[in-house]
């Protein structure tokens, strides 16, 4: 028998054509393997990639959010050191006794002017010098009192000159 003989037999015919098919679709196979393969290294490379950005963002965070701790912490203490420092301040010896003179005197004028019936009047004048020194301490007031003290506590200004009929 020929060679030829041999192709042209059925049986030679579907081998030949089975394995042309089995060609292909190996041949199909193998690159969509390859082009998988090549997906998947790049999508780990991104994965890789965004992993570290994600590393670095929350690096930055912490970082972040550690200052923002420390500042607050730097914050908080200066608060107290401050809160103990206007405690201290206030409870000098003698503060306590010049703010119940500044309202007394206060009182003393808001009752010059106001004398028809003592009691209630001096009742009254003394709310009045205490609500003052109250809105004095913070603000405007207390500004004016330390530039020009005698303004500030009522609209007359204090006598700073000793009463010469007392001595």
């Amino acid at each position: 028998m020929d060679f030829w003989e041999y192709l042209k037999h059925p049986f030679t015919l579907g081998l030949l054509l089975g394995l042309a098919v089995a060609a292909v679709a190996w041949k199909s196979g193998f690159s969509a393997r390859r082009r998988l393969g090549r997906d998947v290294r790049k999508l780990e490379n991104d994965m890789r990639e965004l992993q570290g950005h994600l590393n670095t963002q929350l690096k930055i965070n912490a970082q972040g959010n550690d200052s923002l701790q420390r500042e607050l912490e730097e914050l908080r203490r200066q608060n107290e050191n401050l809160r103990v420092s206007v405690a201290t301040l206030q409870s000098k010896p003698g503060k306590a006794e010049l703010r119940h003179l500044q309202m007394t005197e206060s009182a003393v004028r808001l009752m010059r002017e106001q004398a028809p019936g003592f009691a209630p009047a001096w009742e009254k004048a003394m709310r009045q010098a205490e609500a003052e020194l109250e809105a004095g301490e913070s603000g405007l007031k207390k500004l004016v009192r330390r530039v020009i003290p005698g303004i500030g506590m009522s609209g007359t200004p204090a006598s700073t000159a000793p009463d010469s009929e007392s001595a």
